[in-house]
């Protein structure tokens, strides 16, 4: 049986921890005009993952290869494994191999 102060999860972060805290303490109000906000938050949210440009790359034949293999090894396009390395080095996720 658990105990009543058992949290469901442990938070996977410092950030996920304050958040979880946050909540806790009934420090969170509900947002004026809940459904204008949810509409805001969806449109922000699907212009984000929205693919609506195109560029030309060009790469040596052996970069082009070993990202086609990258590609087939992860089970993905290789365009979509481009997109996702672009993507992580402009958040700062992408690290360096050790």
């Amino acid at each position: 049986m658990k105990k009543t102060n058992e949290k469901a999860f442990e938070p996977i972060d410092p950030e996920e921890k304050e958040l979880m805290e946050s909540i806790e303490k009934n420090e969170w109000q509900p947002v004026k005009n809940f459904e204008q906000e949810k509409e805001k938050a969806i449109t922000a949210a699907r212009n984000t993952l929205k693919k609506d440009k195109r560029i030309n790359l060009r790469l040596t034949q052996k970069d082009y290869h070993q990202i086609q293999i990258r590609a087939i090894e992860e089970g993905i396009p290789y365009q979509t494994l481009i997109s996702s390395i672009v993507h992580k080095y402009l958040n700062g996720s992408l690290t360096p191999k050790l």
